[in-house]
């Protein structure tokens, strides 16, 4: 560009390649997006070439003309269940040689967050135990703008092109003619289009174990799904796939558990984030990347632009650079988690897109579904959505605006406002440089069609029980199919994913022998197992973070309880305390206790460990009670460790649990919690699954 000085001061003139106008701010205000990034050129549309076609990524030409469109108020689906809390992001050191992105570089700085996390194919009042992806997204409120993190607690995707999106959706919710099932997959629907479309068979894997009913909040993972850039101060790119990994490690319900779940408190993980964070025990993740070269990813044995792949650690390791910690409740739900608006196209200097097709689409589709959703182009200034660092523009007036821009001029570049915003080539957003040829085709790349090696690397990766897990979830859900013909579709693709699996599979539906012959696109490989997709390979022995449910009554031994409260106290867990009644009672020497809930409303399932330990004078009374009875049964059944005392004894007499059946049932009443501590930091006992399911 050439230069021209200005007369007056704010800004200097200078002339672009095809003779257009620029006006750089040098002292002024610099132009930025309703997000606060600042402007780099505001004259050009990103595009392939000088005189190539434009780039749907271009996302500041999307917002400028997308407001513009809405300026004038006309006349007047996913994702709905979430829950989301205020924190702050912490970075560990500068991320400078990988990342010039300001909220990357000094460990000292708390960048505040907002997350949220939800279900994706229920409505807003649908159960929070749904078997379902998990949405897990973060806006960052950097100096230089928002920046939207925004994924899923699974690392891959059921599609490759967005523009089968809405097909994908269509097929999971309810049926367009009866309006049902709610929030499930387990219907002719969803099976058919899956089962028709091989690239879903990966994310079909995920979906169907244990990773899609997650037992809290606060213990799912997060993963930005696509492939990303991240660019350093000399402009140099590596490419990067994010990773949130949670405190406490990832851990699940088991379905029938989920089940209960969801019937006995449909609002269980919001209330489980909720009250964690008013106790003061913050949710906390550590954000990693997997970081590689244009020249390691020519080397994978499959496509990094796929979203339906991932690249095993083994591969390309973690790099840990900074922590989420949740500490804030919303103080209105509407206000901040109904209204909070991502979208990925929210970037900041440092951070860019790559050409995976599923992203491209949805960097339109976001915008535009907020502007469906909150009415207005004007979203970025609800208080949830508006950058905490100053932004400027020319954009003006449309539907809900709450700002009030003053001056005659709304345009630039111009001469009459000398003071306004202008664009800044040097600390602006800069698009990767990326080198783009080919002719204008609707064609897959052939690097995308092998859809069943990855799924059978994620089979191979789980334990013994979770491959349990997946045979089950399977079983239900095509069990739940009418047509035949879904069945035995889905019985070939999980044939090519492993022959055990669909053997299992078929033995569960009764239909052995009965899978349809699918050829794949390209021959299967065989991977090695890759660890870290195991949830409990990997679990950390630890039940810091879970609740532990006590079952007692009036006159609960005051020794056995105070060394109970010790021992959780000192694990980092949660006591909650059940009897028959919610009112007061009295411990054996006479002290005041407040149970934290009544039977009837507290089954075993909303807790991860549990201890029976009535009076002995109370178990006459608790014999008369199913809820007690099948609290024991339930908590056998879902595997749990189980304390109990002596005085219980005919209480597991009556729900047929034998109180040596394995070693997760502990005897603690000599007030001794060590044993009944080590078997619960297992999870669960996961030997004692083949006496209570086959399927």
């Amino acid at each position: 560009m050439a230069k021209k000085a200005e007369s007056k001061t704010g800004y200097e003139s200078t002339t672009g390649n095809g003779g257009e106008p620029h006006q750089i701010a040098t002292d002024g205000p610099r132009l930025t997006t309703n997000q606060g990034t600042v402007i780099s050129d505001d004259q050009n549309t990103l595009t392939i070439g000088p005189r190539g076609p434009q780039l749907l990524e271009d996302h500041i030409l999307r917002e400028k003309i997308t407001h513009f469109d809405h300026e004038r108020i006309p006349e007047r689906v996913v994702h709905a269940r979430g829950y989301g809390a205020h924190g702050y992001f912490q970075s560990y050191k500068s991320a400078s040689k990988l990342c010039k992105a300001g909220f990357l570089q000094d460990p000292e700085a708390k960048t505040p967050v907002f997350c949220r996390i939800s279900t994706v194919a229920g409505s807003a009042g649908s159960r929070d135990t749904a078997r379902d992806v998990r949405g897990f997204a973060v806006k960052f409120y950097t100096d230089e703008g928002n920046y939207d993190l925004v994924g899923n607690n699974i690392p891959v995707f059921f599609i490759q092109d967005a523009i089968k999106f809405p097909d994908l959706i269509h097929s999971v919710k309810p049926a367009p003619d009866r309006d049902f099932p709610q929030a499930q997959s387990a219907h002719d629907t969803f099976w058919d289009f899956v089962s028709l479309n091989p690239e879903s068979m990966h994310m079909l894997m995920w979906v169907m174990s244990d990773r899609a009913i997650p037992t809290s909040l606060r213990m799912i993972e997060g993963f930005g799904v696509h492939s990303f850039r991240m660019i350093d101060k000399e402009g140099d790119s590596t490419f990067v796939k994010f990773h949130w990994r949670p405190k406490y490690g990832t851990f699940s319900q088991i379905w029938d558990e989920a089940v209960m779940v969801g019937g006995a408190d449909p609002d269980f993980h919001r209330r489980d984030m909720w009250n964690s964070i008013e106790s003061g025990d913050y949710p906390e993740w550590e954000l990693s990347v997997q970081s590689f070269t244009q020249e390691q990813a020519d080397a994978f044995d499959f496509d990094h632009l796929d979203p339906t792949k991932l690249i095993p650690e083994e591969l390309v390791p973690l790099t840990p650079i900074g922590k989420m910690v949740l500490d804030r409740n919303v103080d209105n739900f509407f206000a901040e988690t109904e209204q909070v608006a991502f979208c990925p196209s929210h970037l900041v200097p440092g951070i860019d897109f790559s050409n995976d097709p599923l992203l491209q689409g949805r960097l339109f589709s976001y915008l535009d579904t907020q502007l469906s959703r909150l009415g207005s182009p004007n979203f970025h200034q609800i208080p949830v959505n508006k950058p905490k660092c100053p932004f400027a523009n020319f954009q003006r007036d449309g539907h809900m605006q709450t700002e009030v821009p003053t001056g005659r001029v709304a345009n630039q570049p111009n001469s009459l406002d000398e003071a306004g915003p202008r664009e800044d080539p040097k600390s602006g957003f800069h698009s990767f440089p990326a080198e783009e040829a080919g002719q204008k085709v609707r064609l897959r790349p052939e690097s995308f069609a092998d859809h069943y090696t990855q799924a059978r690397l994620f089979w191979k990766s789980m334990t013994e029980p979770e491959q349990r897990h997946i045979v089950g979830g399977f079983s239900f859900e095509l069990g739940k199919c009418q047509e035949t013909k879904i069945r035995t579709r889905m019985l070939g693709h999980l044939n090519n994913i492993a022959p055990e699996l669909s053997s299992q599979v078929a033995d569960c539906l009764g239909m052995k022998g009965m899978a349809d012959k699918i050829k794949p696109a390209v021959p299967v490989g065989d991977p090695d197992p890759s660890l870290p997709l195991s949830q409990y390979a990997v679990a950390p022995q630890s039940i810091a973070g879970k609740k532990i449910g006590l079952l007692t009554t009036n006159g609960v031994d005051a020794g056995l309880l105070a060394a109970i409260q010790k021992a959780v106290k000192a694990e980092g867990a949660k006591l909650e305390i059940i009897a028959p009644k919610i009112g007061p009672m009295e411990t054996s020497e006479g002290q005041e206790v407040t149970p934290d809930h009544f039977l009837a409303g507290a089954p075993s399932p909303l807790f991860d460990a549990v201890i029976i330990a009535p009076a002995p004078s109370a178990v006459e009374s608790l014999l008369a009670e199913a809820a007690a009875i099948d609290w024991i049964r339930t908590a056998f059944a879902h595997l749990k460790a189980i304390g109990f005392n002596e005085a219980s004894s005919p209480l597991f007499e009556k729900a047929a649990v034998k109180l040596d059946a394995d070693e997760g049932m502990i005897d603690v009443t000599d007030a001794s919690l060590t044993d009944f501590v080590a078997q619960a930091k297992q999870h669960r006992i996961w030997k004692r699954e083949p006496q209570v399911r086959s399927c």
